[in-house]
């Protein structure tokens, strides 16, 4: 079963917390300030990390930050008082799986959950090397080579990226993408994914003005072709 850590500095809210989702299953375990959480993802790697943003010893957006910078997997529901869109907007531009505002509603809490871990899960890894034309994607360590040389592309373009390929020539719809890439977020407009598509391309096709493997379907979405 899946391992959940909590970094709250609540006591009480997290040991609530972690006591409703080892009914359902999980293995969960509790850190109540940032420096220590960011230890024990790094110890345990856990699956999924829920995530405060007022913390003592570092802020739950520098946690963030520093989870993503160093690659690593885990999902990351953060779970903050602070509602301002500017803290919704810094939280997924740091690449944040969900943002659920306190005070929040304890059911609707267990369910996104577990709705993240079955996406996780449905999304199982694709094999460790992917190629296709010049371009080699090894998910391993997250990297992406072009003609034998790294290819840099932003958390959102990498996820993109590895959303097409796993549908293995499937039309992938824009609401598909940003559900599966960006999650369930109303106020992500459908252009995003088309700005980092042409992140994409800019970086991936000899031609990106007529893409070979990342090719728009009208009306529809993207598809990828090997």
């Amino acid at each position: 079963m899946a391992r959940i850590l909590i970094i709250e500095d609540n006591s009480e809210l997290a040991a609530g917390i972690r006591h409703n989702l080892e009914i359902e299953g999980y293995t969960v375990d509790i850190a109540l300030d940032g420096r220590s959480g960011l230890e024990q993802v790094r110890a345990q790697s856990p699956d999924l990390v829920i995530l405060d943003l007022m913390l003592p010893g570092l802020h739950g957006f520098d946690v963030l930050e520093a989870i993503r910078k160093e690659r690593m997997r885990t999902q990351v529901l953060i779970l903050s008082a602070r509602g301002e869109e500017a803290d919704v907007v810094r939280g997924f531009r740091l690449d944040a799986d969900q943002y659920v505002t306190k005070p929040f509603r304890l059911l609707e809490l267990l369910e996104r959950v577990k709705s993240m871990l079955r996406r996780a899960e449905l999304r199982a890894e694709p094999p460790r090397n992917i190629v296709f034309g010049d371009i080699e994607i090894d998910t391993a360590s997250r990297s992406v080579l072009r003609c034998g040389q790294p290819v840099s592309l932003t958390p959102k373009a990498y996820k993109l990226l590895c959303a097409l390929v796993q549908r293995a020539g499937a039309v992938a719809t824009r609401n598909e993408l940003l559900r599966e890439v960006w999650g369930h977020r109303g106020f992500v407009p459908t252009r995003t994914v088309d700005s980092h598509m042409a992140e994409i391309r800019r970086k991936l096709e000899a031609d990106p003005a007529h893409p070979r493997h990342f090719v728009t379907v009208w009306k529809a979405g993207y598809r990828f072709e090997a």
